[in-house]
């Protein structure tokens, strides 16, 4: 057991529509630059959502090697496990730096849907005289696909990977709990030091909203539909808000012991505090309270050992859906107090697992430099969302401290603090 262990970040990667690599990333925060456009795969189908946060020059072979390793990788792992090596080389980590048995890897992820068009053929062979036949899928349609299909989509593939790459022995976990999944990695790899167990961890998410077939499957309920004005569509709690916005992306943090990281040189981008979770079922029939994400936050602070005046900003989920932002502004008030608010997925929208750390960099960064980027698109205060808002431009705030949140439709919620290194 490591007595009273500093846990600080060294490395961040980031993959994310408004930006490849924590540089770009933050050139665009702080530009007010959007990454929310018409979805190349979705203009002209009659989808009722044809817009969000899509990657652009993205190409996993800069990053994935051997290449042959993309055969067995979809997407989104694809995506993670770039995320991953950004976070490496930035962390300045190289073989032998870490016995293998002290390094691990923890990844917040989910269900990986697969191209339509890569089993269009197996379905094909299931339908009938315009019906579908699903008897035949067995017979037929299997031989259609790759041997090693199942591989390519298995949602533990990308903390898989990235352990195999890093030759990463020690403890290893995949979370799949939504938009708290990387958050709540964060967390687990930030304990699995603390005990003792590891001296490197790797903590991160990746998700999309933006497959067609996840798109056809999940529906555009909780979605905005403001398709005149994309980049406008994303408003966390202006009055003007009429739902989320899809998105998809990946982030990864480099977690060390502070005495691990001082010895070998690397530079200290911020230090990791204290953290909180908290569940609320929605299904009671009765409207959220925002209890558990109270909970949350005072777990944070108390394991911190901060008061609210101590947090100089929070980062907040704000997905722009409105009972959500509503009952998240409310506890954010109820606990902190005006504390200024930023809400970075005014910039990309919702990345499902993905957006814990995506989300998270961009006060990493801000600790890092001293000053917060803006909230994008909040021009009118909804009353019910009591908060103070960044909006505009970048703001200095009086305190190097933050309080990252996130929750999950299915009533998980999670906090999590940093400081200044």
């Amino acid at each position: 057991m490591v007595e009273s262990c500093e846990v600080v970040i060294t490395g961040l990667g980031l993959v994310t529509p408004i930006g490849t690599g924590h540089e770009a990333y933050w050139r665009s925060l702080l530009e007010g630059r959007s990454g929310i456009a018409p979805l190349t795969h979705a203009v002209g189908t009659g989808l009722p959502v044809q817009f969000g946060g899509q990657l652009k020059d993205f190409d996993a072979k800069q990053f994935v090697k051997p290449r042959k390793s993309l055969k067995v990788m979809c997407h989104e792992i694809q995506v993670g496990y770039s995320a991953s090596m950004l976070a490496v080389d930035q962390a300045g980590l190289k073989a032998g730096d870490v016995a293998p048995d002290r390094i691990g890897v923890v990844f917040g992820s989910e269900m990986f849907s697969c191209d339509v068009d890569e089993l269009a053929d197996a379905y094909r062979k299931c339908v009938v005289d315009g019906q579908i036949r699903p008897e035949l899928w067995g017979e037929g349609a299997m031989s259609d696909l790759y041997p090693l299909w199942m591989l390519k989509y298995l949602p533990n593939m990308v903390g898989c990977h990235a352990a195999i790459a890093l030759d990463a022995r020690g403890p290893n976990n995949t979370i799949t709990l939504d938009e708290v999944s990387a958050l709540l990695a964060v967390i687990e790899a930030n304990c699995a030091i603390q005990r003792g167990a590891a001296d490197v961890m790797l903590a991160g998410g990746v998700g999309t909203r933006v497959n067609l077939t996840r798109m056809l499957y999940r529906g555009d309920r909780d979605w905005s539909h403001r398709h005149e004005d994309p980049t406008g569509a994303c408003r966390p709690f202006d009055a003007d808000r009429d739902g989320g916005v899809i998105g998809e992306g990946a982030g990864v943090l480099v977690l060390e012991r502070r005495e691990f990281a001082e010895a070998r040189g690397a530079k200290i981008l911020a230090r990791l505090g204290g953290f909180g979770r908290g569940f609320e079922s929605p299904n009671t029939g009765r409207p959220l309270t925002g209890d558990a994400t109270r909970h949350s936050i005072q777990t944070a602070l108390r394991q911190s050992e901060l008061t609210p005046d101590d947090i100089g900003h929070v980062n907040a989920h704000g997905e722009s859906t409105i009972d959500h932002d509503r009952m998240e502004a409310q506890a954010i008030r109820d606990c902190l107090g005006d504390v200024p608010v930023m809400a970075p997925k005014s910039y990309f929208g919702c990345l499902g697992a993905g957006s814990g750390v995506v989300e998270m960099a961009a006060s990493v960064l801000a600790v890092a430099e001293d000053i917060v980027p803006p909230t994008l698109n909040y021009a009118r205060p909804d009353p019910q969302c009591p908060i103070h808002v960044i909006h505009g431009q970048p703001q200095q705030v009086k305190n190097r401290s933050a309080l990252i949140l996130n929750q999950s439709e299915t009533g998980q919620t999670a906090a999590v603090v940093i400081d200044a290194a």
